[in-house]
């Protein structure tokens, strides 16, 4: 690799798109690779959501080579998918690539227009209002603002997604009480639900107390998917405490009480690094959870 003095790739060493749009038109062409020839939209789904979850973990694992690497991955799913369009002439990479850079520009007036926005609130504000009037595709008229949630989402981000945008409109509590009151609330039907063994029910108020747990999050400013994968994380390391213990007493561990168990997880808990907490902070941004 060429680099100049200060360290900086020389040109000859960077890539525009041209090479790999071409790689995948002659995987897919004649004589190309018989595993990407027959890949469809459908097909790549799968892969397309574990890369942007490979990005994620590189992100949390403050890893900058692998970051690299894995979004260069998420970018082969967009020339794969773009290629596999273009072959029946419904779009091909350049008018993704012309999509994103128009809709850029019109969802930023305050930089590339005459539009005030002297905060990041406002910002958000105005994009939402752009957005619903694209989707409407009438000046007069609007859309409304949870259209276009993607409901493939996981569910816990599509909560934090739902409720950032309507509190963006004022449809939110003055501050945590209400929200943490709510979640007081929805225990109690819960609770009500579970004694009156009404299974729908219940399955119904689960649901609202995740809401409403979410809702907390969000005033707190705890991103709840990085919240419960750090506690996801912190189990699954006590409970392999408990499985070595087990092991090195030659016991299995389903021969165990339950009074054991709960023993030995408390010793987890004393252990050092027993909390399992991670590097993450929890926290969610605005350009995170409550992002574009």
């Amino acid at each position: 690799m060429n680099q100049n003095d200060d360290g900086v790739r020389s040109a000859e060493d960077r890539y525009s798109l041209g090479p790999l749009v071409e790689i995948m038109r002659r995987l897919r062409g004649e004589g190309g690779c018989p595993w990407d020839r027959k890949q469809t939209h459908e097909s790549l789904r799968t892969c397309a959501v574990e890369e942007a979850y490979e990005v994620v973990q590189a992100i949390d694992d403050r890893d900058d080579e692998e970051l690299c690497e894995e979004l260069g991955d998420v970018l082969l799913q967009v020339a794969f998918h773009s290629q596999i369009a273009s072959e029946s002439g419904r779009f091909d990479i350049g008018d993704v690539i012309r999509g994103i850079v128009g809709k850029l520009v019109r969802r930023h007036p305050h930089v590339f227009g005459d539009v005030e926005a002297k905060d990041s609130k406002t910002v958000l504000r105005n994009w939402e209002r752009i957005k619903q009037r694209e989707r409407a595709g009438d000046e007069e008229e609007t859309g409304s603002i949870l259209d276009n949630i993607a409901g493939a989402m996981p569910a816990l981000m599509r909560a934090v997604k739902v409720q950032a945008k309507a509190s963006r409109v004022g449809f939110d509590w003055p501050d945590v009480t209400g929200a943490l009151e709510k979640v007081r609330e929805e225990m109690d039907e819960l609770e009500e639900a579970r004694r009156a063994g009404d299974r729908a029910r219940v399955s119904e108020e689960v649901g609202d107390v995740l809401f409403a747990l979410v809702n907390v999050a969000r005033f707190l400013k705890v991103d709840p998917e990085i919240s419960l994968g750090r506690t996801v994380d912190k189990f699954i390391l006590r409970f392999k405490h408990i499985e070595a213990r087990a092991d090195e007493a030659n016991r299995r561990i389903e021969d165990m009480s339950l009074e054991e168990m709960d023993s030995l997880w408390e010793e987890a808990k004393r252990a050092p690094g027993g909390t399992g907490t991670g590097t993450g902070t929890g926290t969610g941004t605005e350009t995170g959870t409550e992002g574009h």
